[in-house]
């Protein structure tokens, strides 16, 4: 049995990761949020420490580190802000715990090198959350793709839209210093999953961009993607408006439509498990789709073209 510590507990995507702890086996003994609307700890552990103050959960990470092996904190799992990730993986780094952090890893990719070195110090190891990359579906669909001799490159398209309300703009994730922007906070793990289906960018141009949208077209080595991402439930597309549905989530290829809708209950817990057996993804894996974003985050909009998403031409 392992010790976690939990940075970000409040947060929404928090559960997941607290599911996963306790599906594995393992001990949550300390929590951190600045919020304290932090009940779901019941449901996982009545034990473990929860702080508001991260210094005074700084200070108790590492008087158990002092401890013992069998009291430290073996992993720190980090749901916090993403512009928060750097500083919290250098954090478990330091008391001596392997970080698992979510999406983005960090937010620029100049603070990646500086993570490879400190692994290297330190001797422990960050990874980061990709969990489409072990969802059956995807992994079986990725064999096909790699295995089609094709001579052209697929026509791949992109469509998310995921309705927010007026809270998201006035939180960190409207802010794109702190969160990156759409293209980051929405998008980037879609744009993992074709990285990985589809190997490296060649090219990419940004179309639109603004803080409630983004869209583009990019040229991958066996791929041209046109993407469109939202917050604007504005932007659903009709079939989503009449089944009142207040997310819209489309991946074409070839003009086949990519099923992945279901299977998505227990992919954390799969890749805790992953992670405790000494794989799982890591700082590699996460480098390519954090570079895209920082491009396409710093990229001036050339407007519609011929090689716009579809909705642009709507």
């Amino acid at each position: 049995m392992k010790n976690f510590a939990i940075i970000g507990v409040g947060g929404y995507i928090a559960p997941r990761h607290l599911k996963a702890i306790k599906e594995t086996g393992n001990k949550l003994v300390a929590a951190v949020d600045p919020n304290d609307s932090v009940g779901i700890l019941d449901q996982y552990s009545y034990e473990s420490r929860f702080f508001r103050e991260f210094e005074r959960f700084d200070r108790h990470i590492e008087k158990l580190r002092r401890k013992s092996e069998e009291e430290r904190v073996h992993y720190v799992s980090i749901c916090s802000p993403n512009y928060l990730h750097d500083a919290h993986i250098r954090f478990a780094l330091r008391v001596g715990a392997d970080a698992i952090c979510e999406k983005p890893l960090v937010i620029n990719p100049w603070n990646i090198d500086p993570l490879v070195e400190l692994e290297k110090e330190s001797g422990r190891k960050v990874y980061t959350i990709l969990q489409l990359r072990i969802h059956p579906a995807l992994i079986a669909l990725r064999e096909k793709i790699l295995s089609n001799k094709k001579q052209s490159k697929h026509e791949v398209v992109l469509s998310y839209i995921t309705s927010r309300g007026n809270w998201y703009l006035n939180s960190w994730k409207g802010d794109i210093s702190r969160s990156g922007g759409v293209a980051t906070n929405i998008g980037i793990h879609f744009f993992d999953l074709l990285i990985w289906f589809f190997g490296n960018v060649q090219n990419s141009e940004v179309h639109i961009s603004d803080p409630t949208k983004a869209s583009g077209y990019m040229e991958l080595d066996r791929a041209t993607v046109k993407w469109f991402l939202s917050i604007n439930r504005a932007d659903l597309p009709p079939v989503a408006v009449q089944n009142n549905k207040p997310t819209y989530r489309s991946i074409t290829i070839d003009g086949s439509e990519v099923e992945f809708s279901e299977g998505f209950t227990d992919l954390h817990t799969a890749l805790y498990k992953d992670i405790l057996d000494g794989k799982g993804f890591g700082i590699e894996d996460a480098r390519p789709s954090i570079e895209l974003v920082h491009q396409i985050r710093n990229s001036t909009p050339i407007g519609k073209t011929s090689t716009s998403h579809p909705f642009l031409h709507l």
